[in-house]
């Protein structure tokens, strides 16, 4: 029963990879934590493993079809690599609290973000001042929740650049894949702790059916999907502050 937990786990992640381009994260950590019972420091961290294989598979399809821009994804995890890396070798000495308040806020965070209405706008590249903040503060969640970011370059390519959706979505993926790989290679103290068995068999789902919703995204209506994804992420926000500070 719980590898078959963790298949259907692994796909919902995979399938939120797969046709929002980010948020992977976001599911993988509360259902590491309340599905699973790791602590949220494990969660984390083997979230950060699950996610990154995951967006790796999406990845491919958008790199054939030309739907990443890689200048922007690089000196996205460059810039962040300070933050990335200090908030990896902290986030096993905060409290479980610290952890799972600041997710459920980042959630909330996110699930706004996802509710932006697109503006039109013709492409253009990011200024220094934006690209220097999104990069750091996309390295600290990430160090921190084990969250790769994408809920948040996705809609700043959009709104701020006018990035085409399947454009923005892949250089997201990129973005998740490795940003996720330094985070977890900063999280090395924790490895020896966690059971992998629940998270291999999660990421094993999760990378197929990421690639194969990379593939066939356009086909659903990209709004409605994010706006579902954004009511899911406020439940699931409201549902971890109450086990962190009622149950």
């Amino acid at each position: 029963m719980e590898t078959l937990a963790a298949l259907i786990a692994g796909g919902c992640i995979g399938a939120v990879l797969g046709f929002v381009g980010a948020g992977g994260a976001m599911l993988t950590v509360p259902i590491l934590i309340y599905l699973f019972d790791f602590s949220p420091v494990e969660a984390t961290t083997a979230a950060l493993a699950v996610v990154c294989l995951a967006a790796l598979s999406g990845v491919i399809p958008k790199a054939m079809n030309k739907e990443i821009l890689y200048k922007e994804a690089l000196t996205i995890w460059a810039l962040g690599l300070v933050t990335n890396v200090g908030a990896s070798a902290l986030s096993h000495k905060l409290p479980d609290r610290a952890i799972t308040t600041g997710l459920a806020l980042v959630l909330i965070g996110a699930a706004t973000s996802m509710l932006a209405k697109p503006v039109e706008r013709t492409h253009q590249r990011m200024s220094l001042p934006i690209l220097i903040s999104l990069s750091l503060f996309i390295g600290l969640i990430t160090g921190f929740f084990g969250i790769g970011g994408g809920f948040i370059v996705i809609p700043i390519l959009i709104l701020g650049f006018g990035t085409p959706l399947a454009t923005a979505a892949g250089t997201s993926l990129l973005i998740i894949s490795i940003n996720s790989a330094t985070a977890f290679i900063g999280h090395y103290t924790i490895w020896d702790e966690i059971s992998w068995h629940v998270p291999i068999v999660m990421a094993i789902s999760a990378v197929a059916v990421a690639g194969l919703g990379s593939r066939i995204h356009t086909r659903l209506n990209p709004i409605t999907l994010k706006r579902s994804f954004a009511v899911l992420l406020y439940l699931i926000a409201l549902f971890t502050i109450a086990q962190t500070w009622i149950f």
